[in-house]
């Protein structure tokens, strides 16, 4: 796995997390800015061909 691979799947692990967190603790704000940002991150590998697994997501 290249470094654009493993960061971009690192980003996305990250971004879900704190998503999660943020609905957890009810910050409607943030979990909409973390889910713009998950969804530009998929769109991102999609157009590089990178996987996304449920495992890495």
């Amino acid at each position: 796995m290249d470094a654009f691979t493993a960061g971009l799947l690192q980003r996305i692990k990250a971004t879900e997390s704190d998503l999660t967190m943020a609905r957890e603790t009810g910050d409607d704000f943030l979990a909409e800015v973390e889910q713009a940002e998950l969804d530009d991150l998929h769109r991102l590998a999609a157009e590089h061909g990178v996987k996304v697994t449920a495992a890495s997501a």
